[in-house]
Order: structure tokens, then sequence, then C-alpha cells
């Protein structure tokens, strides 16, 4: 007897909220990968890879406890053997921990590292907001002057300019540090106090918990509220002020186009001073940002060892891409295969294997179907894909060590020596 189980059919599909990526819509994800990579190397960047499962202590203590990441929105779970771990849901709090684990503090400071790949956060996916997405982050760790987040900011910045982003406008403030914040944030709950009424349901929970975050709110309502709230650079402290003088200064040295936003603050608990996020200047002010962060002076301590002064941002992969498609920008794409290589017999489909590999080191593209055997099926296939040449390898031309290169335009074919093959075909197809 077949039991109800055994009856229920498996859904075949991806997670709500995650996604396959498909052949045509990665060569944009490689686009934005490789560009990012290149620009963030000549800065000086080197790789770092980061597992895709950390400690949920990292988060709970780095990120914030109080903050949405947290709360509602990390995939969390115990192991067999008891462990608590979560996928990450962010970049910035497994490099440090990766920095503090490895001892990197005893490098040449400051030690600057990039990052891509995978996050997860479980919140309602929409337009350009999936529970799996994809970032490219950059860190500089060790480095307490502003030089880190102008390199920073300077470097993503170029990053846009090779994907034809630009221009892009920066929207930057500092929120202090742990000086001149408590005064700040008493201010600003004064403030809340009179309008707790008006808030929203998460905000009056916020106003407990973190009253900073009240100023990270996309409600409407909460918005609206936030335009009459206290502004942080009324309360900065001396050395912070001279902190983010410096840092502006040296946006405008760099001809980087910034815009002062007072109630800036970022969602995640460990940024200290300068914040920023980057929006396209041909957005209309709605839009998620390309990219975001900020200085974090003190996640190292959160984490239970010295300060450790760092600037971190990271980009929306995602974001980046939809962008892209949107305003039609094609990735540069390889090389097309103009020659496609047909086999007749075990034989020469053994013999082809070593050919593909003469095709690969010479870096010349090359079509192939080994798995057809037939002559026609195999030309109509390259006619179909429209190659330029064709070249046949026989039985007769394995034991001769020889191949015929068809034009697939004139008809016209000729035998040539295998060994010529590489050269010949450059020189047909004008290849450097």
């Amino acid at each position: 007897m077949v039991s109800k189980k055994e009856k229920t059919k498996i859904v075949l599909q991806a997670p709500r909220g995650m996604h396959d990526i498909l052949a045509d819509e990665y060569i944009f994800y490689q686009s934005v990968f490789e560009k990012a990579e290149k620009v963030a190397s000549y800065y000086g960047f080197q790789p770092i890879q980061t597992p895709l499962l950390e400690k949920t202590e990292l988060f709970t203590s780095g990120v914030g406890a109080a903050t949405d990441i947290v709360e509602k929105q990390m995939y969390s779970f115990r192991t067999r053997g008891g462990d608590h771990l979560s996928l990450r849901p962010e970049l910035t709090a497994p490099i440090m921990r990766s920095y503090l684990e490895h001892g990197m503090h005893t490098l040449p400071q400051p030690v600057m590292v990039w990052q891509g790949g995978s996050c997860f956060r479980h919140e309602n996916p929409q337009k350009g907001r999936t529970r799996e997405f994809q970032q490219f982050d950059l860190e500089i760790i060790g480095e307490p002057k502003p030089i880190a987040e102008v390199i920073t900011i300077r470097v993503l910045k170029s990053i846009f300019e090779e994907l034809n982003l630009s221009p892009i406008v920066v929207h930057i403030n500092s929120i202090g540090d742990k000086e001149c914040r408590p005064a700040y944030r008493r201010e600003l709950v004064n403030y809340y106090r009179k309008r707790i009424n008006q808030l929203c349901p998460d905000c009056k929970r916020r106003f407990r918990e973190n009253p900073l975050r009240l100023l990270d709110c996309k409600e409407e309502k909460c918005l609206e509220l936030k335009q009459g709230a206290p502004q942080m650079v009324n309360y900065l402290c001396s050395s912070c002020k001279q902190h983010f003088r410096e840092v502006l200064e040296a946006l405008d040295s760099a001809d980087i186009f910034y815009s002062l936003d007072n109630h800036l603050v970022r969602g995640l608990d460990y940024y200290s001073r300068t914040v920023f996020e980057i929006f396209s200047s041909e957005g209309d002010g709605n839009t998620d940002a390309l990219a975001g962060g900020g200085r974090y002076d003190y996640l190292a301590k959160i984490l239970g060892k010295r300060d450790v002064p760092a600037v971190g941002a990271a980009m929306g992969v995602n974001r980046l891409v939809q962008l892209m498609i949107e305003k039609k920008i094609i990735p540069k794409q390889r090389k097309q295969p103009k020659v496609f290589l047909i086999q007749l017999g075990n034989a020469a489909k053994y013999k082809s294997l070593e050919i593909i590999e003469m095709f690969r080191r010479a870096h010349l593209p090359l079509n192939q179907s080994i798995s057809k055997d037939s002559l026609r099926g195999q030309l109509n296939l390259a006619s179909k894909l429209d190659m330029a040449y064709a070249l046949i390898l026989g039985q007769q031309e394995v034991l001769k060590n020889s191949i015929i290169l068809r034009d697939m335009r004139s008809g016209t074919q000729e035998t040539i020596n295998l060994k010529d093959l590489v050269e010949i075909i450059k020189k047909k197809l004008s290849y450097d």
C-alpha cells in the first residue's frame, strides 16, 4: 500500500526568494565581479573567502541583536553537534572574524581585502531584493585616517564607471563615536518620545532597543517624522568633526560628487563616524542604494578583542545587474566561435579531444558536438550556428594526421596538416 507521503509530489522549483542564474543573466554577474575584482586588485586589495556559515553569535554580537537582520532575517539553525550556525547575512563581520582569528594584525597595516559571493536574509522578496543575493565587499582594516573612506569610495566609483553605470552620487554623514553619540542619542529619544504614537510598530520597538535605527525606517509616516529629528552633525565632538571634514575635503579633491545626508545612519550597529550610501544620480531618490558602507572602529572590540580601526563597503550585485539590464548595458562577451569541429567515427572522437585542447591553449574559441555521428547532421548544426569554417576529421584524416578545412560560405575545402591548423585558422579569422 502506497503511503500519503509517497504520493506527495516533490515541487521542483527554487525556494521562495531564490533563483537560478542562467546563461543569459550570468554574463551580467560575471561582468560585475570581473570588473570589480580588477579595479579592487589595482588599488591593492587582496582576495579573501570566508564560509557561507558562521557561528550565530558573530552576527548577534557584531551586527547587533536589535537590528532587523538579526531579529527577523537570519537563517539560523542548530547542528547535530549542538552548534548554533547562521547563513551569513553580510560579509564585514566574517572578514573581521577572519582578521582576528588569523592574527592579521601582525601583518603590515592596513590589511585591504575584497570578497564576493552569496549572502542570505529572510525578508519579503520583491524587485531587486531576494533572499539569496550577491555582494561584492571591500574592507580596509587597521587604518584610522580618513584616507580609508576615500579609497573605498573611489574604488566603488571606478567600478561603476567600468560598468557604464556612472554618474553616481554619494550620500554621506557622520554618526560620531562613543564620546559624542550618547548626547545625540538622548536628544533623539526626547524628540521621538513626544511622537511615539505616530511611529510604526517596528519603530516603537526600536525606540526602546536602538533609537538610532529610527532614522533607518522606510515607512512613509516615519520618514516624515525623521525630517524634524535632531541632526548628528550638530553633536559631533571636535575629533569627529575634524575627521569628517577631512573626508569631505578629500572627496572634493578627488572630484567625487557627494550629498550631505544628515539623517543617514545605516542599519547595522557596528558603524562609527563616517557612513555612506551610493545611488545612481539618474534615479528618483527612492531607489535602493547601489552600495553602502562606512567606518566601524569598534567591531573588533565587540567581538572580544582590541579596538581595530576599519572601513568597509558592499555593492549589491543583484541591483547592479538589474540596473544594467534596465539601461540595456550589454557586457562585453568573449570571442564567439567561428569554427566547428566535425568528427566521424570513434578514432576521430578521441582525436577531437586533442584538437579541442590545441584550440584552448591557443585561446581560440571552438564549437563542436562530439555526441553526434553523421556528417550531414553536424554540417547542418554548423550552418545553423552560422560558423565560418568547419573542420572535418574522419578515420583517414586521423591516420594521416591531417584534417579537412571547409569554408561554410563557399563550400570549398582543403586538406591541411594538423600541426599547421592553429596558425592557418588564426590567419583566416584575423586573430592576434
